[in-house]
């Protein structure tokens, strides 16, 4: 059985690159109907945020996603790691460390063995004093350790390269590199997806694989996602970057993931627009992508418009409960994202008034003069008399026609919002703008 799972580190929020490994899982393991196991990587206490675990959870149900087993706590099991390293140390596959952090940090590289040289009288006489330790992977000299990766192939690694990495740490937490390992074994992970940051770390793992015995996993390591000049990773200089961020910013999370559905893999068609069920259906390892892709906002705001024009105005008027249901159908084709509409309709529960220049103060007069004597319900054929009587551009009538009402330029169809709010309204907002005598 395919079995897959989500692991993030309670220490911040979810990235948008997170939420795509997370997505890639999910896929993965319902594609074969498979089980999809929620896992949080807490043991290291030091980079630990308050809350962070509960925003996680909430994250990944926000954006319609599930898990089948957990969420499982390391943090909870860390007798059980505990038992694990100990048969690392009866067969020497492991050792204590004594050292310092005043001496490890003297050290220019890795680690330079001092403490695999201790006796075991020596050891011991440690552990009776109380001393604090740490245990470490004996790495194996000379060797070449290999594995095959589902994106990126063969890779190898020199074991003379590698660090005695930690396993333990002083405080009997287990470092990520233990942990993972037999979490993924006991929980029966068929395959890891994961970002390629970890692919240094994948050769000791893979050792730890094979010093109890074990069969590894396959591993699959995502490139990261670009920024969209294509030339660095994914920043906070280019705007938002944590998956809440995007939600809060007016994304509909069917578009998100839709979008990063395409950031590292293609379905071999033309296609663009899918359904979670749809993506689940086509997933597969094979059409994930070596390259990088660069995140391009733009593109997910043409992802989200097409998402939103999608929806009903029912369905559009549940998701903006502060906005007039009347007003839906004027934004529907005006707006990229939900906060969008609010600043489309800003107008209709504020009086925005724009600076004097900016109008033509007598064709206004005019305006509110049909305001006061004629037919409301039949204003555009009105304004159109009045364009023509007084000779009028339209372009410039209606600009000022929209900028006394909305305050801005850009607005939903003005004469269909000036019917929405009213007559009184609309003379209010007209006489303000032209008692405005200090704009």
């Amino acid at each position: 059985m395919v079995r897959t799972r989500f692991a993030p580190s309670p220490t911040g929020e979810i990235h948008l690159g997170a939420l795509r490994t997370l997505l890639y899982n999910y896929a993965l393991a319902k594609h074969y109907q498979g089980r999809f196991v929620l896992r949080i990587e807490d043991t290291d206490r030091k980079r630990y945020v308050e809350g962070a675990e509960r925003r996680i959870i909430e994250d990944i149900k926000a954006y319609g996603l599930s898990w089948d087993e957990g969420p499982f706590y390391q943090s909870q099991r860390a007798a059980i790691y505990q038992q694990y390293a100990q048969q690392l140390l009866a067969h020497g596959q492991a050792y204590y460390c004594f050292c310092s952090p005043e001496r490890l940090a003297g050290l220019k590289t890795k680690y330079d063995r001092y403490c695999l040289r201790l006796s075991q009288r020596e050891i011991k006489e440690k552990l009776e004093k109380g001393e604090p330790y740490v245990i470490r992977l004996k790495m194996p000299d000379g060797e070449v350790i290999t594995f095959n990766d589902a994106v990126r192939g063969e890779i190898s690694f020199q074991t003379d390269d590698l660090d005695d990495q930690v396993l333990i740490k002083s405080d009997g937490l287990p470092t990520y590199h233990l942990a993972v390992v037999v979490d993924d074994h006991l929980m029966e992970i068929s395959h890891v997806l994961r970002g390629d940051e970890w692919i240094s770390s994948t050769p000791k793992q893979i050792l730890l694989y094979r010093y109890f015995g074990w069969k590894p996993p396959i591993f699959a390591h995502l490139t990261a996602l670009l920024d969209a000049s294509g030339k660095g990773k994914m920043s906070k200089r280019s705007g938002a970057t944590m998956a809440r961020q995007f939600l809060e910013e007016g994304f509909l999370p069917e578009a998100v993931l839709n979008y990063l559905m395409l950031l590292g893999w293609n379905p071999g068609t033309d296609q663009e627009f899918f359904s979670l069920n749809e993506f689940v259906k086509v997933f597969s390892l094979e059409h994930l992508h070596k390259s990088q892709p660069a995140f391009d906002r733009q593109k997910l705001l043409y992802f989200n418009g097409f998402y939103l024009r999608q929806k009903t105005d029912k369905e559009l008027a549940r998701l903006l409960p502060q906005a007039d249901p009347r007003f839906i159908p004027l934004i529907k084709s005006r707006i990229f994202t939900l906060n969008d509409a609010d600043n489309l309709l800003e107008f209709a529960t504020k009086d925005l008034i724009p600076p004097r220049e900016l109008l033509d103060l007598e064709m206004l007069k005019e305006i509110k003069n049909i305001l006061e004597t004629k037919d409301f319900a039949n204003l555009q054929n009105e304004f159109l008399n009045l364009i023509k009587e007084k000779k009028y551009q339209t372009g410039d009538f209606f600009m000022t026609l929209r900028l006394a009402i909305c305050g801005k330029k850009i607005t939903p169809p003005i004469v269909e919002s000036m019917l929405i709010i009213g007559r009184e309204a609309c003379l209010r907002k007209i006489n303000k703008v032209l008692d405005n005598k200090g704009q």
